[in-house]
């Protein structure tokens, strides 16, 4: 539980620092209620929703699967079968993510001219794709379950369900919110 504490920590630190290096060590800038209540401009919005997509698409996979190495404590014998079923599942988990990506796109072009039919078409596109990233860890506890037993495979979604949730509140924090200036 150490371990898997000391993981997180070092996760957080690493989208802290990601967040930071996007503003360039720059904090915020203060806003008045004034300034607080407009919109935001429409190239800080592209730039963030570019900068979700980098994210998504940079080697925070790769650190990812450092992290899931270090917390899983797998033996040489587990490691061998674990780590070609994590490959597989980390590929589909990927084109996956191609579908967030293209809605979070389509997200971008549209932010500023956003109507009900879109809203309920992009929320949807979201929902399906939650469904489909669940569905797809759940088939992935199954292999890893029949390879390596009940206790690991539940390690194993633990793990990566917390990675991604974090990587999913770096992401979510980097997004306007419909409505607000459109």
């Amino acid at each position: 539980m150490k371990k898997l504490t000391a993981a997180l920590i070092l996760v957080t630190a690493l989208m802290v620092s990601v967040q930071v290096a996007r503003t360039n060590g720059n904090p915020p800038p203060k806003t008045s209620p004034q300034q607080a209540s407009t919109p935001p401009n429409t190239a800080n919005q592209e730039q963030n929703i570019q900068e979700y997509i980098a994210l998504l698409r940079s080697d925070v996979r790769q650190q990812k699967a450092e992290m899931m190495g270090a917390v899983m404590q797998l033996s040489a014998e587990e490691a061998a079968k674990f780590w070609p079923i994590y490959s597989e599942y980390d590929a589909e988990l990927s084109k996956l993510n191609d579908l967030r990506v293209a809605n979070i796109e389509e997200y971008g072009r549209t932010y500023s001219q956003m109507t009900d039919a879109k809203a309920d078409e992009l929320i949807q596109n979201a929902m399906a794709y939650e469904k489909q990233r669940s569905e797809l860890l759940a088939k992935y506890y199954g292999r890893v379950k029949q390879a390596l037993g009940a206790v690991t495979a539940a390690r194993f979604v633990q793990v990566e369900h917390q990675l991604l949730l974090i990587i999913d509140l770096q992401i979510a924090s980097s997004l306007p919110i419909v409505g607000q200036g459109s």
